[in-house]
């Protein structure tokens, strides 16, 4: 009975990002729009989108090859099990072990390497640009990641999720500098992942400032809603991992019950919606910069994650 239990709980938190997922990205349009003082789509229209996607034929290039096909299921599964293995609501949970930042880090780059080689597949031109500009940001988003990981494990003597959020909790943490660069490196990071205002405009087509729309262009029907929803998981994980890092209260531990769960719930809608907020102010008030400076936003990123680091060997010498 404990483990059909366990079970369940896990088997919700994996639904509950997959569904949360297209609202996330529907409020943060809707919120954007508000600002901008235009009426703006309805909340639920990305789950609109997706379901007339699931409906449409797929359109395939007659020089398509398996890995075209295969691509965006395996981006979904990889990105769906990232998202689905932080704790959003509870901690301690029965697969909450593999809930490790280094493997979450390794399900994205494996996301990201299948989606490049889908972009060349093809044998377009605005493919093997898209291909292009995203292996370069993915070569100084990945070592930031790794050095913001560092900075952390440093801290909290360990890279499991669920021991991060207890010791971030706890008073021993106390107010330290290097976790606040930590954050705003991982926040320069998910902004720069999630091809997002200043670093690319999901809004956009236009060839010449395209990251992440040129790789999917020639996607069509179930194979680009799998994308789309990838997408959108992708922008929950990176908030989600972000408000269990360094904003963990009200998570549930993994021998609580209904209540706690339910607490942990209402908290972490409210997380996302912070999150939310918060980007589209910051998308509504910055320009997009051009593509040759995204190399100098994420060079900062990784140099802030690097100073972290270096601050916290520095504190534990002296």
């Amino acid at each position: 009975m404990v483990v059909i239990s366990a079970l369940l709980v896990q088997a919700v938190q994996m639904v509950t990002v997959v569904l949360l997922a297209p609202l996330l990205t529907g409020f943060i349009r809707k919120v954007k729009a508000r600002l901008l003082r235009r009426q703006g789509p309805s909340v639920i229209q990305p789950y609109r989108d997706i379901l007339r996607l699931l409906r449409k034929e797929v359109v395939l290039a007659e020089n398509a090859s398996w890995l075209f096909r295969v691509t965006p299921y395996v981006i979904f599964a990889a990105t769906w099990v990232a998202a689905a293995i932080i704790p959003t609501f509870a901690t301690g949970l029965m697969f909450s072990w593999t809930a490790d930042l280094i493997a979450i880090i390794a399900l994205l780059g494996s996301g990201r390497f299948f989606l490049a080689l889908a972009g060349m597949d093809v044998g377009t031109s605005f493919g093997g640009l898209g291909s292009s500009r995203e292996m370069m940001i993915a070569t100084l988003a990945e070592p930031a990641m790794l050095l913001i990981i560092f900075t952390l494990a440093l801290v909290a003597g360990s890279t499991q999720l669920s021991t991060i959020a207890a010791f971030m909790t706890s008073p021993e943490v106390g107010l330290r500098v290097s976790l606040g660069i930590a954050l705003i490196a991982l926040i320069m990071v998910a902004i720069a992942e999630n091809a997002r205002i200043p670093v690319d405009n999901p809004a956009t087509h236009l060839e010449l400032t395209m990251v992440h729309e040129a790789m999917v262009l020639e996607y069509s029907g179930r194979h680009l809603a799998m994308i789309e929803l990838a997408a959108s998981l992708k922008l929950l994980l990176y908030i989600s991992l972000i408000a269990c890092m360094f904003v963990p209260w009200k998570l549930a531990d993994a021998e609580a019950g209904s209540a706690a769960y339910l607490v942990g719930l209402v908290a972490y809608l409210a997380k996302l919606a912070a999150g939310g907020t918060l980007l589209a102010l910051f998308e509504t008030a910055t320009a997009k910069m051009r593509i040759f400076r995204v190399p100098e936003f994420l060079g900062a990123a990784l140099m802030l994650g690097l100073l972290a680091t270096l601050l916290l060997f520095v504190s534990r010498s002296l």
